[in-house]
C-alpha cells in the first residue's frame, strides 16, 4: 500500500544523507522508524510478535494468580 508523508526540506535532507551513510533506502528507514513507534507503544508489528506478547501476558497472569494464591494461605 502507497501513502505519502510530507517532510520539510532539512529533515528529508538529513533522512537521505542517514539512508546514504546506512546503505538503506528511504523506505527501509521508515520501516525501522514505525516499528519502533509501534513497539514503543505496545502494538505488535506482525503475527510472531503477537503471539509473543500474548504467551508473555498469559505467563505473567498466571503467576500473578499463583502469587495471589500463596499470600492468601
Amino acid at each position: 500500500m502507497r501513502k505519502l508523508i510530507g517532510f520539510d526540506e532539512d529533515t528529508f535532507d538529513k533522512l537521505k544523507q542517514l539512508g546514504r551513510n546506512r546503505m538503506a533506502t528511504l523506505q527501509e528507514l521508515a520501516d525501522e522508524a514505525f516499528a519502533d513507534l509501534l513497539k514503543k507503544h505496545g502494538v505488535p508489528i506482525d503475527l510472531q510478535d503477537a503471539l509473543k506478547k500474548s504467551a508473555r501476558a498469559a505467563k505473567s497472569a498466571k503467576g500473578s494468580a499463583a502469587e495471589h494464591h500463596r499470600d492468601k494461605h
